[in-house]
């Protein structure tokens, strides 16, 4: 499928025509039917959340009522995370899962141009203020055996879509951690913990600028404090991170 989409955008209209015709573009989440490649059918997008409304303006939890501007959940008042601002494209919940699943684990990446213009939206003020973005890494193992990292795939569409400074080598991972699936915070946070560094050669570059982090899935947040303290620690002046899909009750899904 990638090699015919590429050789579709290199014949440009006539490509995407001949393209269709042999392999008829599907909703990227339940395989139907679709008029447009790389998108949702009406029953699919339907069923996703994107969160519109009032967030937390520090982490980004959606509020189930409406609140002022800069108003912080019991979370951030109670424990204020290193990075600045976080927000998020959508929920994490029955509806998208299959979706992030699919792009996370399942070789799915046909969905990447359609997520780069969802985290445009959600992250439009925090791209304004970001000097560079960067994804999280993945272990160079990992990295080896899934043969692609989600998170950079996500940051180089946003970068391009943007017109940001993208470093997707910005950051690497310093030691293999198990997956954080069925940990609890304590627990993840625990194992993240001084699990990133920053490419020397970059040491220069980072001084005094804010970095736009990228994540595919923020659950409770640890991995994305663990990469921008590092960064912070580094000499990165700010850190706001973007994610595509938000856990918004993190003890209700396993991810």
């Amino acid at each position: 499928m990638g090699i015919l989409e590429a050789w579709a955008r290199r014949l440009g209209q006539g490509g995407r025509i001949a393209l269709d015709a042999v392999l008829p573009p599907r909703c990227i989440a339940c395989g139907a039917g679709v008029d447009m490649p790389q998108s949702l059918c009406a029953d699919c997008w339907g069923g996703l959340t994107f969160i519109d409304g009032p967030v937390c303006t520090r982490c980004g939890l959606p509020f189930e009522h409406e609140a002022e501007a800069g108003t912080l959940c019991g979370g951030c008042i109670a424990l204020a995370p290193v990075y600045d601002r976080a927000r998020a494209a959508l929920r994490y919940d029955e509806a998208s899962r299959g979706l992030v699943l699919a792009f996370k684990h399942g070789d799915r990446l046909e969905g990447a141009r359609l997520f780069g213009r969802w985290l445009v939206r959600a992250a439009e003020p925090l791209i304004a203020d970001a000097d560079l973005i960067a994804p999280v890494p993945l272990h160079p193992w990992r990295l080896f055996l899934r043969l692609y990292n989600q998170s950079a795939l996500l940051a180089g569409e946003l970068a391009r879509l943007s017109g940001g400074r993208l470093i997707p080598d910005l950051l690497r991972r310093t030691r293999w951690t198990p997956s954080q699936a069925g940990r609890n915070a304590d627990e993840r946070r625990t194992n993240v913990r001084r699990a990133f560094g920053v490419m020397a050669r970059y040491q220069d570059r980072l001084a005094g600028r804010r970095v736009l982090l990228v994540d595919d899935v923020f659950t409770t947040g640890a991995t994305v404090e663990a990469a921008a303290g590092t960064l912070l620690k580094a000499g990165a002046s700010a850190v706001d991170v973007v994610a595509l899909a938000r856990v918004v009750r993190p003890q209700a899904l396993d991810l």
